[in-house]
């Protein structure tokens, strides 16, 4: 591990895309972090496979153990506190959050959900942008609390929606900016750029979008 590497514990509960686009980041020198431990609550995620090819601890940790959710979260804030974990990303991890493991990582636990929340939180995200007519979707990295997908805001990605866009082509071109946005907000977590001012968060030494910025579709003409 790298000296002053922020070190992460990364949840998982599927195929780790939005991990292995974390360690690709790493690997390259972009992100001075490291991932200490990946957790997933699934014995044969695939996210646990990608840890282990990395040289990463993959841990299974079961929620159906004793003590019940809370029982669940203090064991997997166990694993995740002795591994030193500074900073939790959840990626693809398809558990709400409870007091313990809040408790444990307070201001200190990262998502990443495909929508521009607070449009469209929970599941089924991508259909039911579809379904409503949404021109955008996109993605977001925030904060997590005790609610769905309700935390402060870090960083998003607009995505527009096409015509002929189905459930799967709109959630594939999603996915290709959260393997951009999620290391870039992780990255100004780690460099301590990130400051909450209510339930907005500010980051430090970036360059705002100008007033007159905007992107529209249907595209305006020329």
């Amino acid at each position: 591990m790298t000296a002053g590497a922020l070190t992460l514990g990364v949840l998982a509960s599927g195929r780790g895309s939005n991990l292995q686009a974390i360690l690709d980041e790493i690997a390259s020198g972009r992100l001075h972090a490291a991932v200490s431990v990946v957790v997933s609550d699934v014995g044969d995620a695939f996210a646990l496979e990608r840890a282990r090819r990395a040289g990463v601890p993959a841990v299974f940790v079961d929620p159906h153990g004793p003590g019940g959710k809370d029982g669940y979260e203090r064991r997997l804030a166990a694993v995740l506190s002795g591994h030193g974990v500074a900073l939790v990303a959840l990626a693809g991890y398809m558990r709400i959050c409870g007091p313990a493991l809040l408790a444990a990582f307070p201001g200190r636990i990262l998502n990443i959900h495909p929508s521009l929340l607070p449009a469209f939180p929970g599941l089924h995200v991508q259909r039911r942008a579809i379904e409503n007519g949404a021109r955008f979707s996109g993605c977001t990295v925030h904060f997590v609390d005790a609610g769905v997908d309700t935390g402060p805001i870090v960083a998003q990605a607009v995505v527009p929606v096409l015509d002929d866009d189905t459930e799967e082509t709109l959630a594939a071109r999603i996915l290709r900016q959260e393997h951009r946005v999620y290391p870039h907000a992780i990255r100004l977590f780690a460099e301590g750029r990130l400051r909450l001012a209510g339930r907005r968060v500010l980051v430090d030494g970036t360059d705002p979008l100008a007033d007159t910025a905007a992107i529209v579709n249907p595209a305006l003409p020329a």
